[in-house]
């Protein structure tokens, strides 16, 4: 096999979407994302910004189209533009179809103009409230107007928004149709996920918080329209149309409805662990491969297509046992969302 070989998993499906945490560090401390005093990693085990541009390189050489920047929070790493400014260049070629970003919207204020001008076109930013007292609960150290302030710099830069809100039961169930009509005022896509097992359960309540999709659906199906679009935007969401007001509401849910026969993604942490499910432990040590072989690119290449040839069928998520069965120990900030 040549080591350019397009990567395609046991299962067949191909794999042309990479997710890399360029940082597991945050402004914020998302109740469902991190504990309140995390540890972070040291300095020295982050890949350097030259090591992921060399590292995403090489998976766009190995087929990999859509790139998507994560974090913690990315843009809290230092020098990060430089990042983008580079990987930029796979746009121009056209060996790679997107660049993009999930961001809590902190820092958009100040990089959203530099973003655009690098090539990214649409941004994910993670807002579960309209509400200042909710927010800066959920967050533990969020500011709801600083993040509003960057969306509107998004948008006015010319960014795309999408919306991703994660469904926390008695918690944003009562905003359900603010939230929609704040988002179709503005023309901004919104995706609702349900709040998957991750982190120290001794912490968080994992099952208390969940909120299923299904009941979601049901209670904007009561008020608006519905129309079930079939259009994929290469991630695990479902998508429905709003009739009344022409918004698209996606969907992501890991536990109503498992979605890993089409799943075409793995992610990339930032010391180099290539996780290759966001609900199973198993991962690859790329950094060795990396580090040990500066001027050759075949050893990284040939780790990848082992590492992809591990990937399993599926996550094993499950609370219908009134437990986070399938719970896994990482918290979602070390994996990178």
């Amino acid at each position: 096999m040549s080591m350019n070989t397009p990567l395609i998993d046991p299962f067949a499906r191909a794999i042309t979407y990479l997710r890399v945490s360029v940082t597991d560090r945050c402004d914020f401390r998302c109740v469902y994302c991190m504990s309140e005093n995390m540890q972070f990693l040291p300095k020295k085990e982050l890949l350097t910004l030259e090591e992921l541009d060399r590292m995403c390189s090489t998976f766009v050489d190995l087929g990999v189209k859509k790139l998507r920047i994560t974090g913690g929070e990315p843009l809290v790493r230092r020098d990060i533009m430089t990042f983008f400014q580079s990987m930029s260049r796979h746009l121009d070629s056209g060996a790679l179809k997107e660049l993009t970003l999930t961001t809590n919207g902190s820092q958009l204020a100040r990089f959203a103009e530099p973003l655009y001008a690098a090539g990214v076109r649409r941004v994910n930013v993670s807002l579960d409230t309209l509400n200042e007292e909710k927010f800066a609960r959920v967050t533990r150290w969020g500011r709801l107007a600083q993040v509003l302030k960057g969306i509107d710099a998004a948008l006015a830069a010319g960014l795309k928004v999408k919306i991703n809100a994660v469904a926390l039961k008695d918690f944003n169930e009562d905003e359900l149709i603010t939230m929609t009509e704040w988002c179709a005022s503005r023309d901004i896509a919104l995706t609702w996920i349900e709040v998957m097992p991750m982190g120290d359960l001794g912490n968080e309540d994992r099952v208390g918080q969940y909120w299923s999709l299904k009941d979601l659906r049901r209670q904007l199906a009561e008020r608006y329209t519905l129309t079930e679009l079939s259009e994929r935007t290469g991630g695990p969401a479902r998508y429905v149309r709003l009739e009344e007001t022409g918004q698209k509401i996606g969907f992501i849910t890991p536990l109503t409805h498992n979605f890993c026969e089409s799943c075409n993604r793995v992610r990339l942490t930032c010391t180099g662990e290539l996780y290759l499910c966001l609900g199973q432990e198993d991962m690859a040590d790329l950094r060795a491969a990396l580090r040990n072989n500066p001027k050759d690119n075949a050893p990284l290449k040939h780790a990848i297509h082992d590492a992809i040839g591990l990937k399993p069928k599926g996550h094993d998520f499950d609370y219908s046992r009134q437990k986070a069965d399938g719970q896994v120990t990482r918290h979602m900030s070390h994996t990178g969302g």
